[in-house]
């Protein structure tokens, strides 16, 4: 059951995600086309958001990762020099908000959220490639959020471009105006997880190894990259206090989504799709972190939030959107059913580590059973198309929803594909 899902999901990354992504790459201005519509019409001209060209570079670095393939390499190297010449704001630091096709700036919003995307991919395209720039740049990038992002009790949301604040409306949803996001600080985590584990990965080399990779002869660089190990791990266990105190409600099993300053939340609304998403990342996070106080404390509520979405949002073979005051969004939603996909396969894995065979088993069960609605449901089978962005309950897609917009990329999908792969 297993070995056929994993079979199947190296399939469809190989021959649909990955050669859908490498057709929307854009020769003329850099970068990767960022609008086509349900009716698979192009549009050269549309605005290059740039979460979307962070995700890309960070899916074909890690399918590169995977497979070796040079022309893959090729396009991770190709959104590289997009995100490094026009995305990245050498003067005040940060990433812009989006782009015009050419290059030349449309928003120039600097968002916490959009920052660690960037941070996550250049993460990514260095265990790729090495390029110690990538790495660097990454770093320049975490201390912008430590600097200009962060305040005593978390993280802030947006700014302008010279960072002073800006209104949230970006990340802010169901006639809310947060102050904090759950999904800010999840993302957050998700980044300096990555950028973490490269740095000890890079570390577990020998030190002249190192030294010569960092053109490094006096020592000064390899002293502050143990440095910035320690200090990355600090901000990764200040993240999951607030996740453990602020952001996780005991008594419901969820966490909460939009803050006032104070962590109030402002809304009751259940995330399901966050959930079950935040139970796998923290829980990688944990891993690559190793510190068994946290990991002790911290993979309880990592269960209950999976235990939760298994019981109120799995139905009819897929997982629900969201809650809101009592009322189900019955919208399928393709990110949050690639996502449903690994944290049920990460429930199937520590209840496996815990001999605990039943809940393994159900874990399982139902990872493939998800599986099996994107392919009949989710999955685009028109020419020249991938994914759909939404369906009904009945199964039927949305075509006011865009096929490829600034939202919509190969992170969560072609993430499900490339992490199965290790699964045993």
């Amino acid at each position: 059951m297993l070995n056929k899902m994993k079979k199947e999901m190296y399939d469809h990354l190989t021959e649909n995600i990955i050669p859908f992504w490498k057709s929307l790459r854009d020769d003329e201005y850099g970068g990767y086309y960022g609008l086509l519509t349900y009716d698979l019409k192009l549009d050269k001209k549309a605005v290059k958001g740039c979460i979307l060209n962070s995700r890309i570079l960070w899916f074909f670095s890690n399918a590169y990762l995977l497979l070796r393939k040079e022309d893959i390499l090729e396009e991770a190297d190709h959104a590289y020099d997009w995100l490094k010449k026009y995305c990245y704001d050498p003067i005040n630091g940060g990433v812009f908000w989006s782009l015009k096709n050419d290059g030349w700036i449309e928003d120039d919003t600097k968002h916490t959220y959009n920052i660690a995307f960037a941070i996550y991919a250049l993460s990514s395209y260095f265990d790729a490639t090495q390029n110690v720039e990538a790495l660097n740049l990454a770093g320049d990038l975490r201390k912008t959020i430590e600097s200009k992002c962060r305040d005593k009790q978390g993280y802030l949301e947006a700014f302008s471009r010279d960072f002073k604040p800006a209104g949230n409306e970006k990340l802010s949803e169901n006639g809310v105006e947060a102050y904090r996001t759950m999904n800010t600080l999840l993302h957050v985590f998700e980044a300096y997880t990555e950028y973490l584990r490269v740095i000890k990965k890079l570390l577990n080399k020998e030190e002249t190894v190192i030294k010569k990779m960092l053109n490094d002869n006096n020592g000064n660089m390899y002293s502050l990259l143990l440095n910035e190990k320690d200090k990355v791990g600090d901000d990764i266990r200040f993240m999951l206090d607030i996740i453990r105190d602020k952001i996780y409600n005991p008594e419901l099993r969820r966490q909460e989504v939009f803050f006032d300053k104070d962590y109030n939340s402002l809304i009751d609304l259940h995330s399901y799709g966050h959930d079950i998403e935040t139970s796998w990342l923290v829980d990688r996070g944990l891993r690559v972190l190793d510190d068994n106080r946290y990991t002790g404390q911290i993979e309880r509520i990592t269960g209950n939030l999976a235990s939760k979405i298994y019981e109120r949002a799995y139905v009819d073979h897929s997982l629900l959107n969201e809650c809101e005051k009592g009322a189900d969004d019955t919208t399928r939603v393709w990110w949050v059913q690639a996502e449903t996909v690994l944290g049920f396969i990460n429930a199937y894995e520590k209840s496996k580590e815990s001999k605990d065979e039943i809940s393994a088993k159900k874990y399982l069960e139902a990872a493939v059973d998800v599986w099996e609605y994107i392919k009949d449901k989710i999955i685009d089978k028109r020419k020249g198309s991938e994914w759909y962005s939404q369906v009904d309950k009945d199964g039927n897609p949305d075509p006011s929803r865009d096929i490829v917009e600034p939202w919509k990329c190969p992170y969560h999908n072609g993430r499900m594909c490339i992490y199965i792969q290790d699964i045993h």
